[in-house]
């Protein structure tokens, strides 16, 4: 079996059309079928059903283009320890994170990323709440991931970067908007704004405990993913939302944050990645942001 072969073979597998495999490989379309013939009579087994329309994985295409792709992944990893061993510190880091929540941890760590390892790229993606972080971690989709905590049991790895006490966002119109601070149970009858609590959001699980502790549930009027839509959204007179204190900087012109009375609810913002990723570029930047994003004393 060479290399090739499964390239061609994940160059169809992600196609599903042997035109654009071929034109993606610069081959033509007839040499590129007779090396997936190759690999099947290898593997003695279909890997594609062909038919004149579409191009299909068959189950057991299904089940060896994790493989495929893991060889990569290795020979990237191998190419990547050959650079480490001259110093050289090179290779991808995937990051989710969630957007406006992170504008205070996101920018430090990755303007140091560039500046300390100019050869790391960083494949960035934005709207991942807490529970899609860790999901996408366990899978191998990203190598860290911005959360909040506490997250369920998991083999995922966390460290504390920050945290933020609770305060509500409201338009500036609202009766309450130019008060110091407010009592949290003085919004008992507003409709909220939220995170969706199905993609396992840690503030809004916050935001849940918090209104229940101040003796009302929050009657949720709009749910979205993207935290700075959620600011434009209160702008917008549709609702008020709690948000961590770190968004007061960016409020939107037609929306005002203020702090809310008594004990305080904390949003605790952390790092989270899987031990046992054995990228050598994944622990350089782990430890470079134990340098910009310290932990806070509690």
């Amino acid at each position: 079996m060479e290399i090739r072969w499964l390239e061609a073979f994940v160059a169809v597998a992600e196609e599903l059309h042997f035109g654009r495999a071929a034109a993606r490989l610069r081959l033509a379309q007839s040499p590129l079928s007779q090396t997936i013939r190759k690999l099947e009579k290898e593997l003695g087994t279909t890997l594609f059903d062909r038919s004149t329309r579409s191009v299909a994985l068959t189950p057991a295409g299904h089940a060896f283009l994790p493989h495929a792709h893991r060889v990569f992944e290795e020979l990237e990893l191998g190419r990547q320890a050959t650079r480490a061993t001259a110093g050289v510190v090179y290779g991808t880091v995937s990051i989710g994170f969630s957007g406006a929540l992170n504008h205070l941890t996101l920018p430090p760590l990755t303007r140091a990323v560039r500046q300390r390892y100019p050869e790391v790229q960083l494949s960035l993606t934005g709207r991942v709440m807490t529970g899609d972080g860790v999901e996408q971690l366990e899978q191998g989709g990203l190598d860290i991931a911005f959360v909040g905590l506490p997250i369920d049991p998991s083999p995922v790895r966390t460290r504390l970067i920050g945290r933020e006490p609770l305060g509500a966002a409201l338009p500036i119109d609202h009766p309450l908007a130019r008060e110091s601070a407010i009592d949290l149970a003085d919004l008992a009858d507003e409709g909220f704004i939220t995170t969706p609590a199905a993609a396992g959001s840690a503030l809004q699980e916050l935001a849940t405990q918090a209104c229940v502790k101040a003796g009302f549930r929050p009657r949720v009027v709009q749910e979205i993913t993207d935290p700075y839509m959620i600011l434009t959204l209160v702008s917008a007179g549709v609702g008020v939302a709690l948000m961590s204190s770190g968004v007061a900087g960016i409020m939107p012109s037609s929306a005002t944050f203020v702090p809310l009375r008594g004990e305080p609810t904390y949003m605790d913002h952390a790092l989270a990645w899987l031990d046992d990723n054995p990228s050598p570029v994944l622990k350089a930047v782990l430890a470079l942001a134990e340098e910009v994003l310290p932990t806070p004393e509690r």
